[in-house]
């Protein structure tokens, strides 16, 4: 009896552990837990920005006569109408804001944008006519509202601009205190004739712009400002119904750079 008992017990261990291993070789393998991937956002210029600028600015003046009192600066009776009165160039620095929105379809960006900036730009020259007579302007504000179209390379841009100007000067006519009127022997007194003016025009440029972040950019741009000829109505308060009008062709050239915080798609840090 014992022989057949540990018969038995022998066969029960010899088949349970033969089932054990069965169930050990078909069990499946743990899983294996692999970080998610990390998604790289795709840079997009799509957004609007603010941002500020500076740069120089070279002002092309050139004064033509187109009528004058007897009383200014001796236009009238020494100076014919129509006669050219000299050129200058006044350079400065000029630094701003600007402001703007755009859109981003493929590689084609398309956008708009204003800016306004303030500016120091100064020159003078002499009167080819009137001995002691000099004529200065000086450029106060400029301002724009232009469309841009580029193409960007992921993170570069470059583009172009345009659309309407407009911009403030002011000017001055200095001449000796007095002058000799036609008759010989009359005596003019003139001092300093001022003016002022308020223009529109039109502007087109080109630029390149790069984003160092998602939301920082910087670009650097120029643009030719046309402002075409207006009449300019001068007045000498010293001398007596004193006055000249002045025809003042004008172009500006400016470079800037500048650096514009962009809100829209991929903001952040």
């Amino acid at each position: 009896m014992k022989k057949l008992a540990l018969a038995g017990t022998a066969l029960a261990v010899l088949f349970g552990g033969s089932a054990m291993a069965a169930d050990l070789a078909v069990r499946p393998p743990p899983p294996v837990y692999r970080p998610v991937p990390v998604v790289v956002p795709i840079f997009t210029w799509t957004g609007c920005y603010v941002g500020g600028n500076g740069g120089g600015v070279w002002v092309d003046k050139d004064y033509t006569l187109t009528t004058a009192a007897v009383g200014l600066v001796g236009y009238g009776p020494f100076v014919p109408v129509g006669s050219g009165l000299g050129s200058h160039t006044a350079s400065g620095g000029i630094g701003g804001l600007q402001a703007g929105c755009n859109y981003q379809a493929g590689g084609f960006v398309v956008g708009i944008q204003g800016d306004y900036d303030w500016m120091s730009a100064s020159a003078s020259h002499t009167d080819p006519f009137l001995v002691g007579t000099s004529l200065s302007s000086t450029s106060k504000s400029l301002a724009s509202v232009t469309g841009r179209v580029g193409y960007a390379w992921d993170r570069f841009l470059g583009y172009v601009k345009a659309g309407g100007a407009w911009e403030k000067d002011d000017y001055t006519i200095v001449g000796p205190p007095a002058f000799l009127a036609a008759d010989g022997v009359t005596v003019i007194p003139f001092g300093t004739a001022t003016a002022s003016e308020t223009r529109g025009g039109w502007t087109v440029g080109v630029g390149a712009e790069y984003a160092f972040t998602n939301w920082l950019t910087g670009f650097v741009e120029y643009d030719y400002y046309g402002f075409g000829t207006k009449t300019v109505n001068f007045v000498a308060p010293a001398a007596p119904f004193g006055f000249a009008n002045i025809d003042i062709k004008e172009n500006k050239n400016v470079v800037k750079v500048g650096l514009n915080v962009k809100f829209g798609p991929g903001f952040g840090w």
